[in-house]
């Protein structure tokens, strides 16, 4: 069993999000058998996806502490600690293009299927519900989509109206302002992963949104560079201009291969095929180290979560191999620069001596 000790500074880690491993068997049927999984693989934190109540049910979560502190109470017993709830599902449905509305209505309750207005008002009322369950479980940031309305146009062709662009960020931000304020309320972050098929899934689109939320304290990134090699940005770059509003980090590796028959758009080709594939956490092209030291240069103080998706490793390999490779990253914060030994004292008068500079 880990025992969990993390510093209050610094990040923590390593962590695993468990939406990629929800299954009807054990050990990963329950809260209590997969929390003691993941503590066996190495980590000490769950991440937890919120749609369904296979491991937490975010109504009882919002309503009730008693029912909040069982929860905890059944990680610390397995090793490990809640990280952050995920509503990546149900911030999808928040803002829903009509081309979408069949392929995303398995998110919602059956009985809201083929109802895109109750459907989105379900889905704000989730994130609400998110907001106080993660205050109840102290928790400090939580993970979502931001749901697109502009997706099916966001290749120039047909050329777009003008105005579209504003109108739909104007919308996305109508919805998801009281979203923040009840974050705000609740003292936790809320972090759009910037994600391919999001409104939000680069930075131009995210400074858009800020616009939109009038530059909310509460709008954040989840940080997952593999989203961003995909789209052949600078990864690295992306945390020098970001970084203030980086909270969350998922750990996922990727690798583009262009070719001469498909580059970022893929063909329409499976996973395996397309120049542009997720990776297990070595096996890719993301340059971790440079990630880590970026992130520890910005005393970036949240976990690093494994994100496992791979077109190719099975997810057991992958999960096994995930902890240790975080681990190996982390880097802990020096206190003092490597040259003080060879500091000497100084005060106002002497280093006007040292310039040069007659004494007044």
């Amino acid at each position: 069993m880990n025992t969990v000790k993390q510093n209050a500074t610094g990040m923590k880690g390593p962590g695993i999000f468990l939406a990629q491993f929800i299954a009807d068997e054990a050990p990963f049927d329950t809260l209590g058998n997969i929390a003691e999984w993941a503590a066996s693989q190495g980590y000490k934190a769950i991440q937890l996806p919120t749609l369904g109540t296979r491991f937490i049910d975010l109504q009882r979560a919002a309503d009730s502490q008693d029912y909040c502190d069982e929860l905890i109470a059944v990680c610390a017993r397995a090793g490990v600690v809640i990280s952050e709830l995920s509503t990546h599902l149900q911030g999808q449905l928040v803002a829903v293009h009509p081309a979408f509305d069949s392929l995303f209505d398995d998110f919602a309750p059956p009985a809201l299927r083929g109802k895109p207005g109750e459907r989105t008002e379900w889905a704000i009322e989730q994130l609400k519900l998110a907001a106080r369950a993660s205050q109840r479980l102290g928790l400090t940031a939580h993970a979502t989509f931001s749901g697109a309305l502009l997706w099916p146009y966001v290749y120039p062709w047909p050329q777009r109206p003008a105005g579209l662009v504003e109108q739909g960020f104007a919308e996305l931000g109508k919805r998801w302002l009281p979203i923040l304020d009840c974050f705000e309320e609740a003292g936790v972050d809320l972090c759009y992963e910037i994600h391919p098929g999001e409104d939000l899934h680069d930075g131009a689109s995210f400074e858009q949104f800020l616009d939109a939320v009038n530059h909310h304290p509460r709008a954040a990134i989840l940080y997952d560079p593999s989203h961003l090699l995909l789209q052949q940005m600078d990864y690295l770059g992306f945390i020098d201009r970001y970084h203030a509003r980086i909270r969350m980090f998922h750990v996922k590796d990727a690798e583009f291969r262009p070719d001469a028959r498909s580059g970022v758009y893929g063909g329409y080709q499976g996973w395996v095929d397309r120049p542009g594939r997720f990776r297990s956490l070595g096996d890719g092209q993301i340059d971790f180290k440079s990630i880590f030291s970026k992130l520890c240069q910005y005393d970036f103080n949240g976990w690093a979560v494994l994100e496992w998706e791979c077109c190719l490793k099975d997810a057991a390999q992958g999960a096994a191999e995930g902890a240790a490779f975080i681990q190996q990253h982390m880097i802990r914060k020096t206190a003092k620069a490597f040259d003080d030994f060879a500091g000497v004292s100084a005060d106002a008068a002497s280093n006007r001596r040292l310039l040069g500079l007659a004494d007044d």
